[in-house]
């Protein structure tokens, strides 16, 4: 693979971890394909740019992108500021992706279909380490082209497969036929998406970070527009682990988050119902009834899904992979992520070694690797590339020595069924990566 007539290795997806994917791949001297779906790097962060992380911008850089960026003479952002989803990608992504080493390898509008090995389908053994890969892509002028490479890293996300609203991981009865009232994952309550809940009844589903901040501005809303009510339902007993770690949070703009959540709930600004299991949706002229497990009913104009997400596994189905058959992530590291047994940051440092499948040169990198896990950090994905490319350029010490430091969370527990949830409103924030929480308000 490092030779002059190699093939590029695929990358898809030119979200943080896919950008900070590529320009490791450009420091090993491999070449990167870069392929994202939507119409510029960064496409997922766009749906939540007015949402601010918790994590300062120390946590959300890549050092190979940085060494990259620094060569155009950009300047870093203050590292101990808290940026917004729309900083992370006009002051980080779109200069990255703007540098002629990578916008030379950049397909925008350019969706992977499905990921296989030339000639071969996932039946057939002989010859196939040594077989290149075939990504199909759909183009935006309407063209399906097939890609030969030598190696695919998938750094997708999961954005764009959200958890259902029901239990059992299915979606509720009649959620389909309720899709019109149910909003996008991290609405922009207060700007962009004001009309659609100003003055209406709103229920938000969930009990990870997407709800916390959702919950939040809803009621900087309801302030402005009286009319506003906020109901949440969390299928768990209480909302404890949401309200995060306080004072010994180690990215205090989330425990402060969780802290004015509390104080919203208990003023009564935010009505909470704990123990709903959601079953059925019933559409009707004016609103949705949502009914429970138990039988209650809450009448809303509009829900929220704040229930986490999973990986989109259809275009991989030629690929040989090995899941964790709980949390579908690499089936080594599925147990140290796990979120019954892993509420917070206990997953050790992992690379290469870890994410490997049976595919070899394949990788499955970044939020997407997690699975159904809600725990994820973008620090812990920038490591994972780092790794997954000295793999690909036959550095296999580079690989194995993995590094990370991570803050605390200041709410480490095992068996908590939740990921760690965890300032005034200027702080309102988001986690260091992609999580958004467990599915249906666990």
């Amino acid at each position: 693979m490092t030779g002059p007539d190699s093939l590029p290795v695929a990358v898809i997806g030119a979200g943080p971890v896919g950008l900070a994917a590529a320009a490791h791949l450009l420091e090993r001297g491999l070449d990167p394909l870069i392929l994202e779906a939507g119409p510029a790097a960064g496409a997922a962060i766009e749906q939540w740019r007015h949402i601010r992380l918790f994590s300062p911008w120390r946590y959300n850089l890549d050092v190979a992108a940085v060494r990259l960026l620094e060569t155009s003479g950009w300047e870093a952002p203050r590292l101990t500021a808290l940026p917004y989803g729309g900083e992370l990608i006009d002051n980080y992504l779109m200069p990255l992706a703007a540098l002629p080493a990578i916008a030379s390898r950049l397909q925008t509008g350019a969706r992977v279909v499905a990921v296989t090995r030339q000639g071969l389908d996932k039946t057939h053994v002989r010859d196939r380490d040594t077989a290149p890969f075939t990504v199909r892509v759909e183009h935006q002028d309407g063209g399906t082209r097939d890609h030969t490479v030598a190696a695919v890293i998938d750094a997708s996300g999961t954005w764009s497969t959200r958890n259902p609203l029901g239990t059992s991981g299915l979606p509720a009865i009649g959620e389909d036929a309720a899709a019109g009232r149910i909003s996008t994952p991290l609405p922009d309550v207060i700007g962009r998406d004001r009309e659609e809940f100003a003055g209406r009844r709103v229920l938000v589903v969930g009990a990870g970070h997407s709800a916390a901040n959702t919950l939040i501005s809803l009621a900087a809303l309801a302030r402005e527009e009286p009319g506003t009510r906020i109901l949440w339902a969390v299928r768990g007993a209480s909302a404890a682990k949401v309200y995060g770690g306080g004072d010994g949070d180690g990215l205090p703009a989330r425990g402060q988050l969780g802290a004015r959540l509390r104080r919203l709930v208990e003023a009564g600004t935010i009505e909470l119902h704990t123990g709903f299991g959601i079953s059925s949706l019933t559409s009707l002229n004016s609103h949705v009834t949502v009914g429970a497990v138990d039988g209650r009913t809450l009448d809303a104009d509009i829900v929220v899904p704040c229930t986490g997400f999973r990986p989109d596994l259809d275009i991989l189905s030629e690929v040989r992979l090995s899941l964790d058959p709980a949390v579908e992530a690499p089936v080594k590291l599925g147990p140290l992520i796990d979120p019954e047994f892993h509420s917070c940051g206990t997953v050790p440092p992992h690379g290469a070694k870890l994410l490997a499948h049976p595919e070899k040169d394949f990788y499955i990198v970044g939020m997407k690797s997690y699975g159904r896990a809600p725990t994820f950090l973008l620090a812990t994905g920038y490591e994972q590339v780092r790794s997954v490319a000295a793999a690909l350029a036959g550095d296999r010490e580079g690989a194995d020595t993995v590094k990370l430091e991570l803050p605390e969370t200041g709410v480490c527990s095992t068996n908590a069924g939740t990921s760690c949830d965890a300032p005034e409103p200027v702080l309102v924030g988001f986690p260091t990566g992609l999580a958004h929480g467990r599915s249906a308000g666990n």
